[in-house]
């Protein structure tokens, strides 16, 4: 998942895939601003055919821990 995560996140922020770690954080490390990462979410929701709960999402710091969680719902 978090493969399919890095180009999904390069259409909502400005940098290289190759630079996307598993502990990459979205706000410092990604660029992301709280607008940015909701409307993300939501358009991960459709793509991947999921629902996120908003606490989780909250409390979601690096894009490891989203694949994790998306792969989770996934199961």
């Amino acid at each position: 998942m978090f493969e399919k995560l890095k180009p999904f996140v390069c259409q909502y922020v400005e940098i290289e895939e190759s630079e996307i770690t598993p502990e990459s954080r979205f706000a410092e490390d990604l660029g992301f601003n709280s607008y940015d990462f909701i409307s993300m979410l939501g358009d991960a929701e459709d793509e991947f055919d999921i629902e996120i709960d908003e606490s989780v999402a909250a409390s979601t710091k690096t894009l490891g821990e989203l694949a994790t969680y998306f792969e989770e719902l996934a199961a």
